[in-house]
């Protein structure tokens, strides 16, 4: 490598460039390091150039600026023939967040922190996505769906995207033996990208094709057969019904996804419940004819709430002629907290993080009705 190729690459914001020199896999550390304490004729190290052309935000470029101060920590006190260190040219420059707060780090911060800790910091979409693919190695998939799982969709969607042809060859590299998990985790990362089916490396293979070559497993063959345009269209339960006979096996990956469909296969034969715990377990409504509070239910139908009886009274011509008792007895207050406290659950399923996947599309349409 060069001497100068990294003034180059960055000069030219080419973030990738500078990845791949340090991701390499016959890379010279050494060198690398050596590199990154030359300064050009300016007196600048490659911090100082980063630090000018980093006024967009990528995943790569927080990655280079993370691994550039790996290589040299001292760079970030270094002052360049105009007396500019990279955090000065850095607020000059107007460049992003991600790369002023890196460069403001001081040498207290950098040893608490660790290599580890900026990248998890300052670069969690390639911290996580080196995290998946070290568990997808080991096979490790309990430890890839715990991740969705926990985190905030978004991150988990970047991560997923992120080179996202990688970890869809290393599934099929390590998915000789079928399990319910690993075709549950191809499932999940197409679900999110689907262009992901079609993504060629740089030998120009897809991952349908590694699958082959490193002879996958055929459930994993049959998932990257699918197309970016089924995938579109097909809801993700309907998936998991197709390619996955076996999901209400393994508790620990599919608890929430099962205990989700059992409640609304239950509340599907009566949504009546929905209507008796909406009347019985909100707050009292408003006046019906002075749209007051506090209010409470009309003692024979229930249905219509006043706030006094004097409103009750001048409402009772009209109301008389729609006021029934309800045909069915009302639930027993063991009932009602026992619906409740499953809609609870519903709707803490729907919103945790890593919801995106399993029967939640399913379950906000039937909430819906």
């Amino acid at each position: 490598m060069p001497s100068n190729d990294h003034h180059k690459w960055l000069k030219k914001r080419d973030w990738h460039a500078v990845r791949d020199g340090m991701c390499h896999p016959d890379k010279d550390l050494v060198l690398i390091v050596r590199k990154y304490k030359e300064r050009d004729e300016h007196g600048r190290l490659p911090h100082h150039w980063m630090a000018a052309k980093a006024q967009t935000h990528t995943h790569t470029l927080a990655y280079v600026g993370v691994q550039s101060i790996c290589a040299n920590r001292e760079a970030l006190a270094t002052r360049d023939n105009k007396g500019e260190t990279p955090i000065d040219i850095a607020r000059r420059s107007g460049a992003c967040a991600e790369i002023i707060g890196l460069l403001s780090l001081t040498p207290e911060e950098l040893r608490s922190l660790g290599a580890k800790g900026m990248f998890r910091l300052y670069a969690p979409v390639d911290y996580w996505w080196n995290e998946m693919i070290t568990w997808i190695k080991s096979r490790s998939y309990a430890d890839c769906h715990k991740f969705i799982n926990e985190h905030g969709d978004e991150l988990v969607r970047e991560v997923l995207k992120y080179r996202v042809y990688d970890l869809l060859r290393w599934v099929a590299c390590n998915s000789q033996a079928y399990t319910d998990s690993v075709v549950f985790l191809a499932l999940r990362i197409i679900h999110r990208d689907p262009l992901s089916l079609t993504a060629k490396s740089v030998d120009n293979c897809t991952p349908r094709q590694a699958s082959v070559n490193m002879n996958a497993c055929q459930e994993i063959r049959n998932v990257l057969r699918l197309t970016p345009k089924y995938i579109s269209s097909t809801p993700f339960p309907t998936l998991l019904r197709q390619h996955l006979p076996k999901q209400f096996v393994d508790s620990s990956i599919f608890g929430t996804y099962n205990t989700v469909c059992q409640f609304i296969k239950h509340m599907k034969y009566d949504k009546a419940e929905l209507v008796e715990i909406e009347a019985v377990l909100k707050p009292a409504r408003k006046c019906e004819v002075c749209s007051s509070l506090p209010t409470k239910p009309c003692a024979r139908c229930k249905r219509a709430f006043y706030c006094s009886p004097s409103c009750q009274k001048l409402a009772w011509k009209k109301h008389k002629k729609t006021c029934k008792a309800p045909t069915n007895p009302p639930a027993t207050e063991v009932e009602l907290r026992v619906l409740h406290k499953g809609m609870h659950f519903l709707n803490r399923c729907i919103q945790e993080n890593g919801a995106g996947d399993g029967p939640t599309s399913e379950v906000l349409d039937f909430l819906r009705l």
